[in-house]
């Protein structure tokens, strides 16, 4: 994330005048049915141990039809920019204007070889002054540790953060989920970065960095992990995104880290990777009380309530809570198992295990299977609970949700062999192992006043299309965008993504 010199806002290209309004609406409501209907192949072919079949093309076609479609996309970025045509869940970053200043790879751009957008500059070379807010405001580094400051942080997101496009919902993170998302070995609080009314020191807006080790293809980055941009409601007109996003960035620079990654709901320039929302019911009355789903037609309530039940007991043999004493092994087991993909996190010490996958009260839930004879551990899943408050509904103000975190099993040699085998032991292994997940997080929601989950939900990442069919997730209508700051990096399938951000 070099330092770059501010410029003037930039004209976008007009649209190719053969392509209308009209063209580029029926585009953008066509992307998501193809894109889903793809993937829905590839994700079966792979869940039956199957290569996706290739369709062979011509050449030369393929080339005419890519230029194509980059011409009608970047003539949908520009109606975006103009207005001409609303996008779902835009955020206020200036549209693409600001992040076409940005060290990003942009549309278009037909990436061949990884490595950074811009190099890396001594520090001294990095600026040395915050950017400029308006008058009426300050900078300030949101102390975690405090717990006033805390409470102010859980406000502003709870009030001002990420809502479904229909403003039904809002995710609603609690003080312990925060402290623990922001303070993982080798945090830094200059990269918890807030804005102040000047004159009453109200927290208005925050943008959060924290230290992480990731691999993308073979390169290991040690680079700052985005997230938490948040801007108070009434306020998104003074434009304070881009600022926030340039403060961190400057931060990061002073500390040596000139990579970062980030996620978001929007299309921006220019997604490495875009994976889908699954959602598995727990409790389907209330969700659909909430207008979170529907009785399927020609169905009644008590059949989904029968179709959705969970078993009562774990059937996996051996599976308990995870002990700080496992750290190394769960260490060497997720290092293994998350080497397959193509982005994925590197636990490189047992503190950074312990951090993220010991279970923490309310927040996160991890489980080993150790062999009894051997005390080897052979798998461990975890999930973390991120609830939504529920707008404007009379019955309802908020709606508890487990996410799916990491996990991994260790395929036994026999079938490690051969890849069909591997692949059908890693299915059924996955399968058993998520349905005893499902009656953990039951088993959780008995004894937790804050965790009584409705609601399992599990991106199209790592290995998760093995199961979700099985176990009965039905696909959501969100989508979520990974992207790498200041480096090229090759198109990433939703199957070979190996990182979950929070």
């Amino acid at each position: 994330m070099p330092q770059k010199k501010d410029k003037g806002k930039a004209k976008a290209d007009a649209p190719p005048k053969e392509i209308t309004e009209k063209d580029l609406q029926k585009l953008a409501s066509s992307i998501d049915k193809i894109a889903g209907k793809v993937q829905a192949r590839q994700e079966k072919a792979l869940a039956k141990g199957e290569a996706p079949k290739e369709k062979k093309v011509d050449p030369v076609k393929e080339a005419e039809m890519r230029k194509k479609v980059e011409q009608m996309l970047q003539a949908l970025s520009t109606m975006e920019q103009t207005g001409a045509i609303k996008a779902s869940g835009q955020k206020d970053m200036g549209s693409h204007q600001f992040w076409n200043t940005q060290p990003v790879p942009q549309y278009g751009e037909n990436i061949t070889e990884e490595g950074p957008i811009e190099p890396s500059v001594p520090r001294d070379q990095v600026r040395q002054e915050p950017y400029a807010l308006p008058k009426e405001f300050e900078w300030c580094e949101v102390d975690i540790t405090n717990e006033k400051e805390i409470t102010e942080l859980y406000q502003l997101l709870t009030l001002n953060y990420v809502e479904d496009d229909d403003a039904q919902f809002r995710f609603d993170y609690s003080a312990p989920f925060l402290k623990w998302a922001l303070q993982p070995p080798g945090w830094k609080k200059s990269w918890h970065v807030g804005v102040r009314v000047s004159s009453n020191k109200k927290l208005v807006a925050f943008i959060s960095g924290t230290p992480a080790a990731v691999r993308s293809h073979k390169t290991v980055h040690h680079l700052t992990e985005i997230n938490y941009l948040c801007v108070h409601k009434k306020l998104r007109s003074k434009r304070l995104a881009p600022v926030l996003i340039k403060e961190v960035t400057r931060r990061s620079h002073l500390e040596g880290v000139f990579q970062a990654v980030y996620t978001a709901g929007t299309v921006l320039p220019k997604p490495v990777a875009t994976c889908r929302y699954y959602h598995r019911s727990l409790n389907p009355k209330k969700l659909v009380e909430c207008n979170f789903s529907r009785v399927p037609r020609g169905s009644t309530m008590a059949a989904m309530v029968k179709k959705f039940k969970v078993a009562e007991e774990f059937s996996t043999p051996g599976l308990r809570e995870m002990k700080a004493e496992d750290a190394p092994q769960v260490k060497e087991l997720a290092n293994k198992y998350l080497s397959k993909f193509d982005v994925a996190p590197v636990f490189e010490t047992d503190d950074d295990v312990c951090h993220w996958l010991l279970p923490t009260k309310d927040v996160v839930w991890s489980y080993v299977v150790e062999d009894p004879k051997t005390h080897k551990i052979t798998d461990f899943f975890s999930f973390y609970t991120l609830p939504s408050s529920v707008i404007g509904n009379a019955k309802h103000s908020s709606l508890n949700a487990a996410y799916m975190f990491y996990y991994a099993v260790e395929v036994p040699e026999k079938e490690a062999a051969d890849s069909y085998d591997n692949t059908r032991y890693t299915k059924q292994r996955l399968t058993e192992l998520m349905r005893d997940a499902l009656v953990a997080a039951k088993k959780v929601s008995e004894y937790s006043l804050t965790a009584n989950f409705d609601v399992f939900n599990a991106l199209s990442l790592m290995d998760n299309s093995m199961f979700i069919d099985d176990l009965k997730f039905g696909p959501g209508d969100g989508y979520l965008n990974y992207y790498l700051y200041n480096w090229r990096c090759r198109e990433i399938k939703p199957h070979k993504v190996g990182l979950v951000m929070l």
